[in-house]
């Protein structure tokens, strides 16, 4: 049994947009016997068909956004593709944490970024590629965007894949079942190394 003041793993989960971060940690979670959640980022970007307001997202205005920042409730948070702001709030991880929960965060580079600068000791990074950047492409125009959005991702994900030696793991989401095995194997590791059993 772990000791009740030692803190569950913090995952810092991110890669490109459209490289299929969501869909790993959903297979994940419906599969894994260890303790664990996602955490809901809060973006001010509008909704896709299909998704729930407080599952899938907080979809937030811009004002209540910002002031989440100046009220420093975020954990995280930065602006995405020079658009949209998005981030994680800290109810969303530190009470589940001391729970002994862990809490799994899907975000942006930018937003990785500053949750090591936060946690440099308290966190295990993985980063997500594609098997290729064209099939990354693909993934992209298969949600239906405007081309727009799909060439500033697309752009934005050049960058991401540039930085991903900042992150402890590299996962290639290839086939979804063993990507999310691997991910529960990576977890498991850190709630051992933890001291729980």
């Amino acid at each position: 049994m772990a000791e009740r003041n030692r803190l569950a793993p913090l995952i810092v989960l991110s890669g490109p947009s459209g490289v299929g971060k969501t869909t790993v940690v959903d297979e994940l979670l419906a599969h894994t016997k260890l303790p664990l959640r996602r955490a809901i980022t809060a973006t001010t970007r509008e909704a896709r068909p299909g998704e729930i307001p407080e599952v899938h997202y907080h979809f937030w205005t811009r004002e209540r956004f910002k002031e989440a920042i100046e009220r420093e409730e975020m954990l995280e948070s930065a602006e995405v593709h020079g658009k949209d702001f998005y981030g994680t709030p800290r109810s969303e991880v530190d009470v589940f944490r001391t729970k002994g929960t862990g809490v799994i965060l899907v975000i942006d580079v930018q937003g990785a970024g500053q949750v090591r600068l936060r946690y440099p000791q308290d966190h295990l990074s993985v980063f997500i590629t594609p098997p290729t950047f064209d099939d990354l492409e693909k993934r992209l125009r298969g949600r239906g965007d405007q081309e727009e959005s799909i060439r500033r991702r697309l752009i934005t994900a050049h960058a991401e894949m540039d930085r991903a030696n900042e992150f402890d793991w590299h996962l290639v989401n290839n086939d979804l079942k063993p990507t999310a095995m691997e991910l529960d194997s990576i977890i498991r590791t850190e709630f051992t190394k933890r001291g729980y059993d």
